[in-house]
C-alpha cells in the first residue's frame, strides 16, 4: 500500500496549503495590489486631468481664434470703410477742383470776351475817326469849303448806321 499514500488526500496538508495561499494572497494584496491599484488610480486621474486641460486649452484656442477672426473681420470692415471714405473725399475734392477750374476758365473767357469787345469797340471808334478824317478831307476838297466836324460827324454816323444795317441784313 505504499503507492496509495502518494495518491491519498491529507486533510491537514490541504488546510495548511489553503492557509498559506490565503496568507500569500493577503500579503500580496496589502503590499503589492493596493499600491499598484493606488498608483494606477493616480495615473488615471492625472491622465483624465491632462485630457480635461487639453480640452479646456482647445476650447480656449477656438474661442481666441473666433475672437481674432471677429477682430480681423472688424478690421477689414474698418479698412473698407476708410477706403470708401478716402475715395469719397477724393471724389469730392476732385469735383471741387474741377468746379474751381471751370469757374476760373469761365472768368478768363468772360474777361477775354470783354477785352475782345472793348478792343472791337476801340477798333470801330478808330476806324470811324479815321473815316471821318478822310471823308472830311475828301468832302472839303470836293466842296471846296470847310465842313465843321459836328456836321461831318452826323453825316458819317448816318452813313455807318446804314452800312451796319445792310451788313446785319446780309447775315
Amino acid at each position: 500500500m505504499g503507492n496509495l499514500e502518494v495518491i491519498s488526500i491529507n486533510f491537514w496538508n490541504i488546510v495548511i496549503s489553503l492557509c498559506n495561499l490565503l496568507l500569500i494572497f493577503l500579503i500580496v494584496k496589502k503590499f503589492l495590489y493596493a499600491p499598484v491599484h493606488k498608483m494606477l488610480a493616480e495615473r488615471k486621474a492625472k491622465i483624465d486631468g491632462d485630457y480635461t486641460a487639453a480640452a479646456k486649452a482647445k476650447a480656449d484656442a477656438e474661442a481666441q481664434e473666433a475672437a481674432y477672426r471677429q477682430k480681423l473681420d472688424g478690421a477689414k470692415e474698418e479698412a473698407d470703410a476708410l477706403i470708401k471714405a478716402a475715395v469719397a473725399d477724393a471724389d469730392r475734392r476732385s469735383d471741387e477742383i474741377l468746379s474751381e477750374a471751370k469757374e476760373k476758365a469761365d472768368g478768363i473767357l468772360r474777361r477775354a470776351e470783354t477785352e475782345a469787345d472793348l478792343e472791337m469797340k476801340k477798333a470801330e471808334e478808330g476806324i470811324k475817326t479815321e473815316i471821318v478824317g478822310v471823308s472830311a478831307a475828301l468832302a472839303e476838297k470836293l466842296l471846296g469849303r470847310e465842313i465843321h466836324e459836328a456836321d461831318h460827324r452826323v453825316l458819317i454816323d448816318d452813313f455807318l448806321s446804314e452800312v451796319g444795317n445792310s451788313d446785319d441784313q446780309r447775315k
